[in-house]
């Protein structure tokens, strides 16, 4: 099975001066070098910057936004590329709000998020094997938050390097696609079926090594389709192509996809709603994928 990936041109914003992905570009200057090309401050502006800094006793960012020669968005684009960190700014409206690892990656939020990626990453190292890994987003209910999860989980991975990809496996209620604003029309269901385009494997725009495979047409019969050898085939070639590969599944109140999705990934996480979702049922999936041999790498309370 061969798959075929869409890639966007480059997305980069003009304003926001040289192309980030070049080494040796914006990576090594400071951060005053960069608000000044991105707000196109005079020497004078700057020297005010500079004092108000010295004054309050304040880091440079902190005080061009106070001063109002630059924006809090500005300063955090600026610290992106200092620590070669691709983000999604707020402003772009592309994407969901629901992606806080990509609009807001030095938030507290964002930090559970890059330790979940980190307890993943050391589980799938503990265990040799060829090519990437696999993960499948697992929950008891609809409504838990395991879209919110893989999706942003996927987001934290491709910040830390290696080509990841997100794939909506959840051809029940797919929402991947809107979460990342980009084409459904293709996807898994048709690669299942066979009529796998060009378009099945997006890049997402401002993430460079991120991408997306949504469900595509949500098919009348998601089990048959995840149940046929085409999947695991798939799935052997994914891992060839990717270094991290996540997989949003069904809610288990959905049927059985959801087990058959993470036996094929090896690996999963679980995730419940704090005060929603009932220890019994926590119990049941964890339970569940124990009867597919799917290692079970984490278990998460969502408060969202």
């Amino acid at each position: 099975m061969r798959i075929s990936q869409h890639s966007h041109p480059s997305s980069s914003s003009p304003s926001r001066g040289e192309d980030a992905t070049q080494p040796g570009s914006v990576h090594d200057r400071s951060m005053g070098d960069l608000l000044r090309s991105v707000r196109n401050l005079s020497d004078v502006q700057v020297s005010r910057i500079v004092l108000y800094q010295r004054e309050h006793e304040l880091r440079f960012g902190e005080a061009a936004v106070a001063l109002k020669l630059a924006s809090e968005d500005d300063v955090l684009w600026a610290l992106s590329q200092q620590f070669h960190y691709p983000y999604a700014p707020q402003d772009r409206g592309k994407h969901s709000p629901e992606l806080v690892v990509a609009s807001d990656p030095f938030s507290a939020q964002a930090e559970v998020f890059r330790d979940l990626c980190s307890q993943v990453a050391m589980s799938a190292e503990a265990e040799p094997q060829r090519g990437g890994h696999a993960v499948g987003v697992v929950s008891p209910d609809v409504g838990d938050g395991k879209t919110f999860l893989a999706a942003n989980l996927a987001v934290a991975f491709s910040q830390v390097g290696g080509r990841t990809l997100l794939v909506d496996a959840d051809m029940r209620t797919p929402r991947q696609h809107s979460v990342f604003g980009i084409d459904g029309s293709a996807g898994l269901s048709s690669a299942l079926a066979g009529r796998t385009g060009t378009n099945a494997i997006q890049a997402v725009p401002d993430l460079p090594s991120l991408f997306v495979m949504p469900v595509g047409t949500v098919p009348p019969n998601p089990m048959e389709l995840l149940q046929r050898p085409a999947f695991a085939l798939l799935m052997q070639e994914l891992l060839t192509k990717f270094d991290h590969v996540v997989v949003d599944t069904p809610a288990f109140t959905r049927g059985a996809d959801a087990r058959v999705i993470a036996a094929r990934c090896g690996s999963a996480i679980a995730v419940g709603r704090k005060g929603r979702s009932r220890i019994a049922a926590m119990n049941g999936v964890i339970g569940a994928l124990g009867t597919c041999r799917t290692k079970v790498v984490g278990v998460v309370m969502n408060e969202r």
